[in-house]
C-alpha cells in the first residue's frame, strides 16, 4: 500500500525530468509543481506538512515518484495515506525518499547504502541500471536551488 504511494511519487519525479533545465533557480517543491506530473507527490507533501522543510535550505536529494508511480499502488492506498490520521505513516514514507545532501548520479556506486531522513537506509545499485531499493531511476540529476531530484518508477517503502 505504501509502496504504491511512493510509486506515484516516483512518477511525479519523472515529470520533473521534463522540467526546463533552468529549474535550479526553483526549490524542490516548486520544481515538482511546475513539472505538472507530480500532483500526487505534491499533495502528499502538503498533507504530511513537509512543504516548508522541502522548500528549506537543504541541500536534499529526493527520489521522487511521479503520478504514474503512485497509480501503481493498490486502489485506495493514496487516499488512505492522505487522511489526517495517517499523517505519521505518510511522513515516514515521504522522508524515506529523501537523503540529506545533494547526491548526484556521478556520486553513486553499486551497492552503496544511503541513510534517509526517515532514518533507514536505501540500497543503490548501478549495474546494469541505476536502482534505489528496487525502483528504477528514470531521470537523474534534476537540479533545484536546494538540492537534486532523481525520478523513480516506483514508490519505495521503509520497513514499518
Amino acid at each position: 500500500m505504501l509502496r504504491r504511494t511512493f510509486l506515484a511519487t516516483a512518477v511525479a519525479v519523472s515529470a520533473l525530468a521534463s522540467a526546463p533545465a533552468h529549474a535550479a533557480d526553483k526549490d524542490i517543491v516548486d520544481t515538482a509543481v511546475d513539472a505538472g506530473s507530480f500532483t500526487t507527490l505534491v499533495a502528499a507533501v502538503q498533507a504530511a506538512g513537509l512543504v516548508e522543510t522541502l522548500k528549506g535550505e537543504g541541500p536534499f536529494t529526493v527520489f521522487a515518484p511521479t503520478d504514474a508511480a503512485f497509480a501503481k499502488l493498490p486502489d485506495g492506498t493514496v487516499d488512505d495515506l492522505l487522511k489526517p490520521e495517517n499523517k505519521d505513516k505518510l511522513v515516514g514514507i515521504l522522508t524515506y525518499h529523501v537523503v540529506p545532501g545533494a547526491v548526484m548520479s556521478s556520486d553513486l556506486s553499486d551497492g552503496m547504502m544511503a541513510k534517509t531522513v526517515e532514518g533507514s537506509e536505501v540500497t543503490v545499485k548501478t549495474d546494469p541500471e541505476v536502482m534505489v531499493d528496487g525502483a528504477k531511476v528514470t531521470q537523474a540529476d534534476i537540479e533545484a536551488s536546494n538540492g537534486v531530484i532523481h525520478v523513480i518508477d516506483t514508490v519505495i517503502m521503509p520497513s514499518m
